[in-house]
């Protein structure tokens, strides 16, 4: 159910699923050290339902951000608090913390810009509001998720986003894994809400990626296994060794090897 949920989601472009607070607090909590002093920018997030908003407006003071900007698709950025009297435009929020000591982020606080433009990503407003950012973290729309994490890269950002698993298996992307440039986070986002209310279980099948250090990365792994021919069979067109989990890697092996699991398209 979960997979036909996210197929369906690239299929159809529904892009709607909003990543849960709790989620982001199990995955943030293990890079806080990051963002002292830094400007994060969730250039996929409606301020009203956006849970990274929430999570960075109300840690703001404890995080030590210098400063946090939203933006989000047209059609979804409208009526930003009561502070957005056209919402015919598309608008962006900035916040840069609490001024009246009550450790949450009022209207008055929040400064609300208008854009040209619909407030896509690959918009030249939205990029140069990337240039000016530190970090970038959202949940991008599974359908454009090749060409949004190709913009992180080129622009050469730090950021922590959720995709599908499957994203591992892309053309575009498994070179980047292969180079150091970008790998898994800790968790895996479980459920996410809709517009309509409800809920979308998908069972795993989505992560976080990211290029921010954290402290799993940095584990030793233990092998235990040794390389025999039998065990480890060489693919047939490819000078390589099959493994088919992490921990039977043959601690002896100084080669190549591969998984089923995951192939390049």
């Amino acid at each position: 159910m979960g997979n036909r949920n996210l197929r369906e989601a690239n299929k159809t472009k529904n892009n709607e699923f909003y990543t849960q607070l709790r989620d982001i607090e199990n995955e943030l909590k293990h890079y806080k050290s990051h963002f002292r002093n830094k400007v994060v920018y969730c250039n996929c997030d409606d301020p009203r339902v956006s849970k990274f908003f929430h999570y960075f407006s109300y840690n703001f003071e404890e995080l030590g951000l210098k400063k946090l900007i939203t933006t989000c698709y047209k059609n979804r950025n409208v009526d930003i608090f009561s502070l957005h009297k056209d919402p015919e435009r598309a608008a962006y929020i900035e916040y840069t913390g609490d001024k009246n000591d009550n450790r949450r982020p009022d209207d008055e606080e929040i400064e609300v810009k208008y854009l040209e433009g619909n407030g896509d990503f690959r918009s030249s407003e939205c990029i140069e509001l990337l240039k000016t950012a530190d970090i970038i973290v959202t949940n991008p729309p599974f359908s454009l998720f090749r060409k949004y994490l190709a913009q992180l890269v080129q622009y050469d950002k730090k950021f922590l986003i959720v995709g599908n698993k499957n994203a591992l298996t892309y053309k575009e992307i498994f070179p980047l894994i292969k180079e150091n440039k970008v790998w898994l986070g800790i968790n895996s986002p479980q459920i996410f809400d809709t517009p309509n209310g409800m809920t979308k279980k998908v069972q795993g099948l989505t992560r976080w990626f990211t290029n921010l250090s954290h402290s799993r990365r940095n584990e030793e792994l233990i092998l235990t296994k040794k390389y025999t021919p039998d065990e480890f069979p060489h693919y047939d067109n490819y000078n390589a060794i099959h493994v088919s989990k992490v921990k039977d890697i043959p601690k002896n092996w100084g080669g190549v090897y591969g998984s089923s699991h995951y192939v390049p398209r």
